[in-house]
């Protein structure tokens, strides 16, 4: 089991939708969750893009010294970067981090995002550009010279002098819940990342991708996209969640609801379809919770619970073929060491490491250190 963590370069804070306990989201506290990322176990980071969002690459790029470990899941946009260029960013961004590279295809979005962007594409075309980039961008990594006459994309000659560490090149992850979403996972991705919907929704999409995969003789692995919220009992679990959005208003609900309603992608009408804008009845099923989607586009579910009930809630989905978690909390600086002191214990092989000297808690009258306590 893979388990990331997030940087949240579009704002953070104790509470969504307001002012109140926000952080400042600088280099200097994206540098302390990557550094407490890496050390306390996580495998990767997710850094999300968008016009809200500070650049991905630059900012995983400024991250790397600052870790040892830690590999960063970093956006590709087809249809806004050009797939050589991307394909020597990304060679370069592995070799420098020896291999820490991960690539997340992001192709749906917001139109007016996109038009801002010079983006005109309907959604499937989207698709069927990025199913082009990839052809191109998985070609010149792989080490070969690629031309392609495509709809969307010319190349003539296109080549990588520098392979990247990662090979044939960096791992792609990619996220979409349409018809051509699934298309475009067979065919070309590595790791397909739902975000949390129930077990049943999430299995469907699972079974899809993987037959289509199936048809072209390709192996598709898995992976769920979902914040989380963990305390040390459910009671205290389910209280900050109320608490992460008692300060909206329904006017705030509703301005972000019109606004992620204009986007065409279909996982964002399913997370609205989720809710509804309402605040009543958010656990959507046992343990997981829609509250964080009320405002925040893209994955918008949480769960919710004591160290081992969210690990029991992430068994099930692991037992679908899940394989990597994305998570994230609120604030994500706080909340990296919640899951690794509350989480981690419960889950299988991610015990952490027996604390030895200083590690093991404040030693008592200068002389008796803490008994240690194994999770049960």
């Amino acid at each position: 089991m893979n388990v990331f963590w997030f940087f949240p370069t579009h704002g953070d804070g104790r509470y969504l939708g307001s002012t109140e306990g926000a952080r400042t989201v600088d280099h200097d506290y994206l540098t302390q969750i990557a550094r407490a990322a890496d050390s306390l176990g996580f495998d990767g980071a997710l850094i999300p893009t968008g016009r809200s969002c500070e650049d991905p690459w630059v900012t995983a790029a400024s991250l790397i010294p600052a870790t040892q470990r830690l590999k960063f899941l970093v956006a590709v946009r087809p249809g806004i970067m050009s797939p050589t260029v991307a394909a020597r960013m990304a060679a370069s961004f592995d070799r420098h981090s020896k291999g820490r590279l991960l690539i997340n295809v992001v192709a749906g979005g917001d139109p007016v995002e996109l038009a801002g962007d010079g983006s005109w594409l309907s959604h499937d075309e989207r698709y069927q550009a990025a199913s082009e980039f990839l052809t191109v961008w998985k070609g010149v990594l792989s080490g070969d010279v690629v031309d392609l006459d495509g709809k969307h994309i010319q190349v003539k000659g296109a080549q990588q002098l520098f392979p990247p560490v990662s090979q044939p090149h960096p791992p792609v992850y990619f996220g979409g819940s349409s018809e051509a979403a699934h298309e475009l996972a067979a065919e070309h991705v590595d790791v397909y990342l739902s975000w949390g919907e129930p077990l049943e929704d999430v299995a469907k999409k699972i079974q899809d991708v993987r037959a289509r995969a199936a048809k072209r003789g390709r192996i598709v692995r898995f992976g769920l996209r979902v914040h989380v919220i963990v305390r040390e009992t459910n009671e205290e679990a389910w209280r900050a969640a109320e608490q992460l959005i008692s300060k909206l208003d329904d006017d705030t609900i509703a301005t972000a609801q019109r606004t992620l309603g204009r986007a065409d992608s279909e996982g964002q009408r399913r997370m609205a379809a989720l809710h509804g804008g309402r605040r009543e009845q958010l656990e959507i099923a046992p343990n997981l919770w829609a509250g964080v989607g009320l405002v925040r586009g893209g994955a918008g579910t949480a769960l919710v619970g004591d160290g081992p009930t969210v690990a029991q809630r992430m068994q099930e989905y692991a037992a679908l073929g899940v394989d990597t978690f994305v998570l994230s909390g609120y604030p994500h600086l706080d909340e990296a060491y919640r899951v690794a002191e509350l989480l981690f214990p419960h889950l299988p092989g991610r015990q952490q490491a027996t604390p030895t000297g200083n590690a093991a808690g404040e030693v008592m009258a200068n002389q008796h250190v803490p008994r240690l306590v194994s999770a049960s």
